[in-house]
């Protein structure tokens, strides 16, 4: 056997998963158009896909690599990166909002609007695991903004303008996470690196309705075996997608019922259905040979057709809310005879305004020796399309950490957005600074500061970068989630001081020196005097009378405001004063990681580090 070339670059191998096949189709850029050079398909032996979902990923892997090798033997060339798309039907959408406060008012750049949005998809993400009560990964489909509001006004670009509390209002969509790794995992089991991943109902799109089309308002409609998935169009972009769990097999399930013959006999039954007249033969469950007449069959599939349009019909109104400007209906489904009509009188629409896809796959595909014009192909050449003319920017491998990552969306992506669709949150990007104790000592009110988090380590391809750049093909990121600062912690002994004498009670009960205080503990102190050092002999003579012996230093708590919150600084042993440094490690400030000025006032006028502490100073340390 003669050696394999390696594929090359531009070499787009791209497989459909669907529940009752899987297709290759192996193609390269032409120009505007992809040219596909072959396309190989192969039936699951038994059902290894549910409703659209891998239910076997050994079988689904063994069947991958079956149809990789045929492709890899007709035309010479290992194939090793493939192209993919999941189903559409496990797809959960949620809204999300977030709040980012700036601690001074300032003009809005980039990274503080990929840390809100970050945030805002981070709280939708929460807020669908609690709607589903049990907590799975989710992964990041992609998302719109609705609203930004700067100051509680609402903008439409928050870049550039200048404020302080910045909010967003998110819709995001997820797929679970055990739908996305069970492709990939599908994938390895074939011996294939996923290159790219998409969803079906825009891979289908993208070979049936091209971008020129899409400024008027259009459904795809993808009809599976197991899930039917929509998509729609308008003003230039896809505007949303949904699925409906009525699909082909229901027709095929009636045929079962109907005539007695298993599901592969059913399959072959309504593929044959053609003229009214033709006699169809096939051997029942009993083993007794049929003739049954394509009249009964299309008799049969009535019902599940009808449900298989309103349940269409419904879906594309729910995600529209008005009827689209026409219908391209896609997949092996859509051939069934009389589907189309009923679809369009779902809609009330114009029969002509309904159409079996296919027509417009010569504006971005074409072969010199296939026949492509096949709504079923719709899928596998939309995913081939999709990444072969760039229509998805994750048509490349991108690591993170070593790995494959897991892309999906169309246009730029960010590294926020990469991100976000492998599972980490908000928090992990930029971490939180550690909760604060409060305490009331003595009547007044004391907050000591929580440590700042460790920010998160973000680069790419080796250099320092911002969760705002762009990510590019072959990019290699290396992220190491932030770190959330340790909570605020003291013992009863750290919070009075070396230099306190007496007893203390916590929450009314005694308690000792090595009590470990908590949120909101309430501390009363009763003080005394030291206990006195026994008298050493003396070596001199008394003083004589009249003359003063030196005492010790006397000092006392400085009781001080920072920031606006009341501080109590317990007496200095020594007897010294506390100055301005003093009061650093209580403002908040990360002083080892500083990117701007630091503003030191009391009572409103600028102070230097050394400045001497009065009882009652009020205290600002702020970053400019």
């Amino acid at each position: 056997m003669a050696e394999m070339k390696a594929q090359e670059k531009d070499l787009i191998f791209a497989l459909d998963i669907g529940t009752r096949s899987v297709v290759g189709v192996v193609g390269r850029p032409a120009g505007d158009r992809l040219k596909v050079l072959d396309v190989e398909l192969a039936e699951h032996g038994k059902r290894a896909m549910m409703d659209g979902q891998i239910d076997d990923i050994k079988q689904v892997g063994t069947l991958a690599r079956a149809v990789t090798r045929r492709l890899e033997e007709r035309l010479g060339v290992r194939l090793e990166r493939v192209c993919v798309a999941a189903a559409g039907r496990a797809l959960r959408t949620q809204k999300g909002s977030f709040t980012l406060e700036l601690p001074e008012e300032q003009s809005i750049e980039a990274e503080q609007i990929s840390a809100l949005e970050a945030g805002a998809v981070s709280a939708a993400e929460e807020a669908l695991q609690s709607d589903g009560g049990d907590r799975r990964q989710m992964f990041l489909v992609g998302y719109t903004v609705a609203q930004y509001r700067l100051d509680n006004y609402p903008m439409s670009n928050l870049q550039f303008h200048t404020g302080r509390k910045l909010e967003a209002d998110v819709v995001a969509t997820f797929l679970p996470g055990e739908v996305v790794e069970s492709l990939y995992a599908a994938m390895r089991e074939a011996g294939l690196q996923v290159a790219s991943m998409t969803l079906e109902p825009i891979a289908a799109m993208n070979a049936a309705i091209p971008a020129e089309l899409r400024l008027l308002n259009l459904a795809m409609v993808d009809i599976g075996a197991g899930t039917t998935d929509i998509a729609l169009c308008r003003d230039g972009s896809v505007v949303g997608y949904t699925m409906a769990t009525v699909a082909g097999d229901e027709v095929t399930e009636a045929i079962m019922r109907t005539f007695l013959v298993d599901f592969k006999t059913a399959e072959q039954v309504k593929r044959a259905i053609g003229g009214s007249d033709e006699l169809i033969r096939c051997r029942n469950i009993l083993g007794q040979e049929e003739r049954i007449a394509a009249a009964e069959v299309i008799q049969a599939i009535q019902g599940p057709m009808d449900r298989l349009a309103e349940a269409v019909a419904k879906q594309i109104l729910s995600v529209n809310d008005t009827v689209p400007s026409a219908v391209f209906l896609a997949g092996g489904g859509s051939k069934l005879a009389g589907l189309r009509e009923k679809v369009a009188a779902k809609l009330e629409m114009d029969e002509r305004r309904v159409a079996i896809a296919g027509n417009n796959f010569a504006l971005s595909v074409f072969s010199e020796s296939l026949e492509l014009e096949r709504p079923e192909y719709a899928t596998p050449l939309g995913i081939a399309i999709s990444a072969g003319l760039g229509l998805l920017n994750d048509s490349y491998v991108v690591t993170l950490n070593g790995q494959s990552a897991k892309l999906f969306r169309n246009g730029v992506l960010t590294l926020r957005d990469i991100l976000l669709m492998n599972g980490y949150s908000y928090g992990d990007m930029v971490g939180k600074t550690g909760r604060s104790l409060t305490l009331t000592v003595d009547g007044k009110r004391m907050v000591f500061r929580g440590e700042p988090a460790v920010p998160a380590v973000l680069q790419v391809n080796d250099e320092e970068s911002t969760l705002s750049a762009v990510i590019h093909a072959g990019d290699h990121i290396h992220f190491v989630p932030a770190r959330n600062g340790e909570p605020a912690s003291r013992t009863l002994s750290e919070l009075l001081g070396p230099g306190f004498y007496g007893t203390a009670m916590v929450n009314n009960a005694p308690a000792s020196m090595d009590t470990q205080l908590c949120q909101g503990d309430v501390v009363l102190t009763m003080r005394q005097a030291p206990a006195p050092r026994p008298a050493a002999q003396p070596s001199n003579p008394a003083p004589q009378a009249g003359i003063r012996t030196p005492s010790a230093p006397r000092s006392r708590e400085v009781r001080v405001t920072l920031n606006g919150d009341p501080l109590t600084l317990p007496a200095r042993e020594d007897g010294g004063s506390y100055h301005l440094m003093d009061l650093l490690e209580y403002s908040g400030i990360d002083f080892e990681h500083l990117d701007r000025a630091v503003r030191l006032e009391v009572n409103g006028v600028e102070r230097g580090f050394q400045y001497a502490l009065k009882d009652q100073d009020s205290v600002l340390i702020t970053l400019v």
